[in-house]
């Protein structure tokens, strides 16, 4: 099962914040929900991409995965099954031979998918997706619309108690609660902490969104923080205006720079200087999981791994922490807000 997987509220209930997160979490749990060994995800095919590709005694199952409702997907399978049909990759986990699965996975189908399946000559699962609350616990359930055969499994979803962590601030945007899901219990509250700490410091601070994926906090057009939705692990990642590491080691005149954070809960593990985005930094551990030809030439270099938040405390000022916590930072990011406004 994932750490976390992100939800979003919904006038009636819940839901998965993403297409990517529904994608991310039946992938982790294939066995457990169709019996199904994972083979490839997002499988390139004559110019299309196959969501989830996945195999049972070398027999074929090809799924498709819809946030919504969307009245094509049968149309996908169908071109999904012939382009592999045709191209036939994986033959040592896959008997072409055997006949293919299609799945369908959505909340709900449309008039026409059924119009479609029905004078389709392939068959089609039709399987619908919902998100259930029991009590304080999550769960999908997926319903196989013809059989009516109901599956379930918790989802690692933490509802947020915003009550003990913003008493002094305005509550939090719904895009931030939403991110937030993804999250550890020990990491939503250090973001949220973090948050009323911000904006209680100083009224002229201001919270803003911008666009889909950021919510900065400035004020006199001086950033302090940035929350960044990092859409590809569905999860927040926090990024404060500090000293770069750079102008630290060098021992020259300080230069303030974008420091993204790698945390555990409110413990910090890494600093990176990365200007926009997400950028291309890695931790040593991510490098090692990919194939060698994907990794930068010399990865080591700081401009694609970060610093260890240790060496950083050493080279910074030399302060007498034996942890740096986000707290600390949070609050280096504001005094060295308050010289630059």
């Amino acid at each position: 099962m994932l750490a976390g997987t992100a939800l979003r509220r919904t006038s009636t209930g819940y839901e998965f914040s993403s297409e990517y997160a529904l994608e991310e979490f039946v992938w982790s749990n294939l066995e457990h929900l169709f019996k199904l060994k994972p083979v490839a995800r997002q499988h390139p095919a004559k110019g299309e991409f196959c969501d989830i590709l996945a195999v049972h005694n070398k027999q074929l199952s090809i799924l498709e995965l819809k946030n919504t409702e969307d009245r094509y997907i049968v149309q996908q399978l169908t071109r999904y099954y012939d382009n592999l049909l045709d191209t036939k990759p994986f033959t040592e986990q896959i008997d072409y031979n055997l006949p293919v699965k299609l799945i369908a996975l959505a909340p709900t189908f449309h008039r026409h998918n059924y119009i479609d399946s029905k004078y389709c000559k392939l068959d089609i699962d039709f399987i619908q997706v919902a998100v259930v609350q029991k009590l304080q616990d999550f769960y999908l359930q997926l319903i196989n619309v013809d059989t009516n055969v109901t599956t379930e499994i918790q989802i690692p979803y933490q509802e947020i108690d915003i009550n003990s962590t913003c008493s002094n601030v305005e509550a939090p945007p719904q895009l931030l609660l939403n991110w937030l899901g993804a999250c550890g219990k020990d990491e939503q509250i250090a973001i949220l902490k973090m948050r009323e700490k911000i904006l209680s410091f100083d009224a002229r601070i201001t919270e803003e969104i911008e666009g889909k994926n950021t919510i900065k906090y400035k004020g006199k057009n001086k950033p302090v923080a940035e929350i960044y939705y990092y859409k590809t692990k569905s999860k927040p990642i926090i990024f404060l205006w500090l000293p770069t590491p750079s102008s630290c080691l060098l021992d020259r005149k300080q230069l303030m720079g974008r420091i993204r954070l790698w945390t555990d809960g409110d413990k910090v593990t890494d600093v990176g200087h990365v200007t926009e985005g997400m950028g291309k930094m890695r931790l040593e551990s991510e490098w090692q999981s990919m194939a060698p030809g994907k990794r930068p030439g010399n990865y080591y270099h700081q401009k694609y791994s970060p610093f260890h938040a240790g060496v950083y405390n050493n080279i910074w000022q030399k302060n007498d922490w034996d942890t740096i916590s986000l707290e600390l930072l949070v609050n280096l990011a504001l005094e060295k807000w308050l010289t630059r406004i």
